[in-house]
């Protein structure tokens, strides 16, 4: 059962990127409040980086609320080689997007942005305060970027026309359903892959990327949506919000973990040529309880336990990339690597 113990005073909504990893379980929970009319276009009907497109999308619909979930995203590798796709069309589907709902009379616009717009040396636990405290990790700057500007909008767009724009950092997301392709996939479930494939094959050892010593937080892809619903309905300021565990671990004891999860008692060989990515990552998540009276309710190897589970029953599927496409206007994916 979803949560619908608070008022959702939108009875028409728009999900951009409703069909991609996150968009899939935020979508149930507002068919949860009744009378709600929910649309979410897929990306060959409206192609958001086309203002055209954008203005038919509002036009068509009229929206009283937008959700823009939809991102082109990828992990480290797929972040340094397309730094300019990753920044032009992450940059205008969102100033599109919000600029064409402000003329629309959009009531209020949901922005996701991500944990890797934070500096490359915040000092953790991340508070929202310290988003401006320096430069992004390089490898996924162009990213970070384009997506924390969706927060400059926001703000300035409650400045000067009073418009009601709210601006989420999520933490990186995991759960059934994402992205397993080996060339766009994130941590989680590459390491999935590769220790399954690996189990089935017998094989001694596993290559991961990098040195194993960065950490990261991640939260459950279902606990991001309750978040994201209970921001939409009730969270009216222009001040970020991060969404999250506030619990951080090192990559090298993730690999292990999931080894563990997976069944592989092989050997696990760091490429430490490769690069890590932002030393550290972990959130100060003390105002989303405090606004949004949220906590994640999943943990790390609970949540590990039922992507597993998916993954081997959807082998077949996931392992082509079939359960999200990797193409830049399809997806929602929004957690970095």
């Amino acid at each position: 059962m979803h949560d619908t113990s608070f008022p959702f005073p939108y009875p028409k909504v728009l999900v951009t990127g409703g069909s991609g990893f996150l968009g899939r379980f935020i979508l149930p929970r507002l068919q949860a409040f009744p009378g709600v009319e929910i649309h979410a276009p897929r990306s060959t009907e409206y192609d958001l980086v086309e203002g055209a497109d954008v203005r038919r999308l509002l036009s068509t619909i009229r929206p009283d609320l937008v959700i823009h979930l939809a991102a082109v995203v990828g992990g480290i590798g797929a972040n340094q080689m397309n730094p300019g796709k990753f920044f032009y069309d992450n940059l205008i589907m969102g100033a599109q997007l919000m600029e064409h709902s402000r003329l629309q009379g959009v009531q209020k616009f949901v922005a996701l942005g991500t944990v890797c717009a934070y500096p490359k040396f915040a000092p953790t636990p991340f508070r929202e305060d310290d988003l401006w405290n320096g430069y992004p990790e390089e490898t996924n700057a162009p990213y970070g970027l384009a997506k924390k500007m969706m927060l400059v909008q926001a703000q300035s767009y409650r400045q000067q026309y009073g418009f009601n724009a709210i601006f989420l950092l999520p933490a990186n997301l995991y759960g059934p359903g994402d992205n397993f392709d080996p060339q766009t996939s994130h941590v989680i479930s590459a390491l999935i892959r590769k220790f399954v494939e690996a189990r089935q094959a017998n094989a001694p050892f596993v290559r991961a990327w990098g040195t194993g010593k960065a950490s990261r937080e991640f939260l459950y892809v279902s606990d991001c949506a309750d978040a994201v619903v209970r921001a939409a309905a009730v969270y009216n300021e222009c001040d970020p919000i991060n969404i999250g565990t506030g619990c951080e671990i090192t990559i090298a004891e993730l690999a292990q973990l999931i080894a563990r999860l997976t069944g592989f008692g092989g050997e696990i060989q760091w490429e430490t040529d490769k690069p890590d990515g932002q030393p550290r990552r972990r959130l100060d998540v003390s105002r989303a309880r405090e606004k949004l009276g949220f906590q994640a309710r999943v943990s790390l190897e609970d949540g590990l336990r039922q992507t597993i589970e998916w993954y081997e029953l959807n082998q077949k599927d996931a392992s082509r990339g079939a359960s999200v496409k990797s193409s830049a206007r399809s997806t929602s994916r929004v957690s970095p690597p």
